[in-house]
């Protein structure tokens, strides 16, 4: 099928449309629906009356935001009308939820006039913490933003105007950096005068640019002082009016340091690039065609053309998606009453700074695994990248407070906690870990040290406080990656071609001589990053050490049990990974490391893997799994749990819940719990699942991460005398600094 046709599939599948309304609060019983309607509801409508501030509180308003059309300016079709803008405008929905969790009534006003779209939004204040306004032609839509700006106590936000100025913005204050320009000397050329041109205009003034160094062409031409005079242009171009001569687009092109294309396809040409400046900066964001194709002004020169478009399909796309959603996320969250201009460049310059600093691997893969690195093929923020939520909602949030828009503060450093919370379960349960890390960070062995996501690793647990790295790898080759890639630090290195291993090496041959390794043998290993990190752990010149990244497991895992070995407390290590859900965690046990454990193996890996959940502020409950239930099938495979059970219950030391054994869904499920087993040792949900065997428990969580859609984190390596976490091959950088981070806390708890 063409791509009409998909997409028509796409919209008409049951349910028709994009969005619904769920509930966010039980419905299950007749005391639920008594406190969601009558009589509950009847307490939280009068405090609203006394005090509207409240609405905030008991409603959804405060998350509330209205996408208002009239289908008069629809990108790429026109006026096609209201009911036929439904679809974008619930698109529009679907980004604002998906992107920052924000919740959207779509509003498609079959209204012409715009007093009649000013008076019927106005109306709708009540209903809305924040309104975005959609695809409403020009000049209208400049006198129905202002007005309602006026009119109405929260922000009023006209996309199309302000989210190509603030993304583009953006750009181009990278832009300026690489081709070493000052904005203020800019001279920048538009192609279009329309809403989003006026309004970019405008904005770049705010960050710098001149006003008498932009020139603005529509149609007939540059708009000049002299066009103005007569009445050609109406009074919104007239802002942008030049004292110079008259002139098409390329007359006012040549020379040129940036030019901005919110046009048509097509209207620029290789000769016109030619005639810019040197180093020219060229947005040509017209859609589906650009001004200029990307392929046609890079060939132009043959110096550096810093190049974006609105297409997905280029580097460098200018898509709206990077602004709206975090802006009116920040607004909505400090109870703005409006989006004034500061919190706009907030945005702008936290989305350019973001672009500076390292992408995460998903963001790398989920384009194409293409390099993304700061330069003049990344000058912008990729949309599917989550950082820009936790960067852009924090300062346009800072920025409001700052600038008096704001009716309430917030803790940054809380308020981005909460961010993150939004991007799922395993974000807050990390923050919690990460959070102590950074209180005492430890020195942590990278024993692949010049891998290069070690080095990426490195960099953001350096920069972000949460360790002090010590990479064991060739130095030379550390900094050549490091410097290729624009990480600008100071990692330690231990290179073990340099030699100076001597004293590790004589501690190598003391712990294994009995063993069988000799003298010259253990020169040999302590060669391997795996046993000179375990070696520096053992003597305490390091506190904590990750490996796993380009071995197998077990090969990773043989050199710090051989070396470093257990706790005085504990005979076995044990992998465990923490799957979070949206409002569930659970940590599973054992998955990595115990093929077929017995009673002592089990009871062990639950006294380790409960303090585990106690790292991340989780009081553990654990169950110790079966096929079985309490002694429903009698044979050696459910006796071994059984055993595990009472030897923790005889345990006095054991200070949390535990049972077993017991079938998976009466270790998760409340009610099976307080039916047939109430006399069972959990009177909650088990967080805490012991699984009788290795397989078992690796084919259960992965099941659980791919069809339940938890997210892993892990494994985790319990049980070890120092702290040692093995990685999985194929890790992604933040799957590296989220194991440092729990190895810190490792550290600092032994």
């Amino acid at each position: 099928m063409g791509l009409d046709e998909d997409s028509l599939d796409y919209h008409s599948s049951d349910p028709p449309g994009k969005l619904e309304i769920s509930t966010t609060k039980p419905t299950n019983t007749q005391r639920d629906l008594s406190l969601a309607y009558s009589p509950g509801v009847a307490a939280p409508c009068r405090h609203i009356r006394d005090d509207p501030d409240d609405a905030f509180t008991y409603t959804a308003k405060g998350n509330m935001v209205g996408v208002v059309s009239n289908g008069s300016a629809v990108l790429g079709l026109g006026d096609i009308g209201a009911q036929a803008s439904k679809p974008v405008m619930e698109g529009k929905g679907v980004l604002f939820k998906r992107f920052a969790d924000i919740d959207v009534f779509d509003i498609e006003l079959d209204q012409d006039d715009a007093e009649a779209v000013i008076q019927s939004v106005s109306a709708m204040e009540p209903t809305f913490g924040g309104i975005n306004l959609e695809d409403i032609k020009a000049p209208e839509c400049f006198e129905i933003e202002e007005r309602l700006r006026e009119e109405m106590d929260i922000p009023v936000f006209h996309d199309d105007q302000h989210g190509t100025a603030i993304i583009s913005g953006a750009a181009l204050v990278n832009a300026c950096d690489i081709a070493d320009k000052d904005i203020s000397e800019l001279e920048i050329v538009f192609s279009g005068a329309g809403a989003s041109a006026i309004a970019t205009a405008r904005f770049y003034v705010s960050l710098g640019a001149r006003r008498e160094n932009i020139t603005m062409c529509d149609s007939s031409g540059i708009i000049t002082t002299e066009r103005a005079e007569t009445g050609d242009v109406n009074e919104f171009k007239q802002e942008f009016a030049t004292d110079r001569a008259a002139g098409d687009l390329a007359d006012a092109m040549d020379g040129a340091d940036v030019f901005v294309g919110l046009s048509i396809g097509g209207l620029v040409s290789q000769e016109m690039i030619r005639s810019m400046d040197e180093n020219p900066i060229v947005f040509a964001m017209a859609n589906p065609d650009p001004e200029i194709g990307y392929e046609e002004a890079k060939a132009a020169r043959d110096d550096t053309v810093i190049m974006a478009t609105g297409r997905s399909d280029y580097p460098n796309q200018v898509n709206n998606v990077l602004g709206f959603p975090f802006i009116f996320r920040g607004a909505l969250d400090v109870r703005a009453t409006e989006i004034n201009e500061e919190m706009k460049v907030a945005a702008a310059e936290a989305l350019a700074e973001l672009a500076r600093q390292d992408v995460p691997d998903a963001v790398v893969k989920a384009y194409g695994d293409e390099p993304l690195q700061f330069g003049p093929e990344y000058i912008i923020p990729k949309p599917l990248d989550p950082r820009v939520l936790f960067e852009v909602a924090p300062a346009v949030a800072d920025a409001a407070v700052e600038s008096g828009s704001a009716r309430k503060e917030l803790d940054r450093s809380a308020y981005v906690e909460r961010l993150e919370a939004r991007l799922g379960k395993s974000r807050e349960m990390m923050r919690v870990v990460l959070n102590k890390a950074k209180s005492d960070p430890k020195r942590v062995v990278l024993s692949e040290g010049d891998d290069e996501k070690m080095i990426r690793a490195a960099h953001q647990l350096t920069e972000q406080g949460i360790a002090e790295p010590v990479l064991i790898g060739d130095r030379e080759g550390i900094w050549a990656t490091a410097e290729r890639l624009g990480l600008d630090f100071s990692p330690e290195i231990v290179d073990p071609e340099e030699g100076n291993l001597d004293p590790y090496a004589e501690r190598l041959h003391q712990l294994r001589r009995r063993k069988g390794i000799t003298r010259r043998e253990a020169d040999e290993l302590i060669q391997d990053g795996n046993y000179l990190g375990s070696v520096m752990i053992e003597m305490g010149d390091a506190d904590a050490m990750l490996t796993g990244l380009m071995h197998h497991y077990p090969s990773a895992l043989r050199p710090p049990l051989q070396v470093i070995g257990t706790a005085d407390d504990a005979e076995y290590a044990a992998g465990v990974y923490m799957l979070t859900f949206k409002n569930r965690v659970v940590f599973c046990a054992d998955a990595t490391v115990n093929q077929s454990p017995d009673e002592d193996v089990l009871a062990e890996v639950t006294r380790q893997t409960a303090k585990l959940a106690r790292r991340f502020n989780v009081e553990p409950r654990a169950a110790l799994l079966s096929y079985s239930d309490f002694g429903s099938v009698e044979n050696e495979g459910t006796r071994k749990p059984r055993r595990a059970a009472r030897m923790l219950h005889a345990d006095d030391e054991v200070d949390f819940p535990v049972d077993g054994e017991m079938q998976a869904d009466t270790a998760v499920v409340e009610e099976m719990l307080e039916g047939d087993y109430e006399f069972a040792g959990l009177d909650e949900p088990a967080n805490v699942l012991v699984f009788p065997n290795l397989e078992a428990g690796n084919i259960a969580y992965k099941l659980l991460q791919r069809l339940g859609g938890a997210e892993a984190i892990g494994p985790m390596l319990v049980g070890m005398d120092q702290p040692v976490h093995v990685l999985q091959r194929g890790d992604e950088v933040k799957d590296i600094v989220n194991l440092a981070g729990v190895a810190v806390v490792d550290a600092q708890n032994s």
